[in-house]
């Protein structure tokens, strides 16, 4: 104990060590939003490996419009119904309508549908599951779907 209580002469010489200075502003780091989060989208394949969806990937997204009467009445409030890919999500649904259409959406809603039961005869079986994008547009902006129809 003696070592702690006795100051020696290289105690005294040794200069006191500094502490690093807290800044006095702190800066907030903002959460970030979806749209930040999916702005580098990468998404991974089968083998793990990150592929980049450049230009060109919105033919995978957009399957067809669809064409209902439900979806015709819809027109006249700016939202249009696409089928997309299963695996589709909001962003991606965006880029291709973009992409492909020329106009950005003020918002897209999608919907997972289940597929219906059907029977050929005896045999009994069902259809696929998909998804479908319900897009709103900016008034006065239009998607010429529905020419001819």
């Amino acid at each position: 104990m003696a070592i702690f209580s006795k100051k020696t002469q290289d105690d005294s010489q040794a200069q006191p060590v500094k502490k690093a200075a807290k800044p006095t502003a702190e800066k907030k780091v903002e959460a970030p939003t979806m749209k930040d989060l999916y702005a580098g989208e990468a998404k991974k394949d089968k083998a793990g490996a990150k592929t980049q969806k450049g230009a060109g990937s919105a033919y995978r997204i957009l399957v067809k419009p669809q064409v209902t009467e439900k979806v015709t009445n819809l027109s006249g409030q700016n939202k249009y119904v696409f089928i997309v890919a299963i695996d589709a999500n909001k962003i991606e649904v965006a880029k291709a309508i973009s992409e492909v259409y020329g106009v950005t959406p003020t918002g897209v809603n999608i919907v997972k549908m289940k597929g219906k039961q059907v029977s050929r005869g005896r045999v009994v079986g069902r259809r696929k599951d998909f998804k479908k994008a319900i897009v709103t547009l900016k008034k006065g902006e239009t998607i010429k779907v529905y020419e001819g129809v």
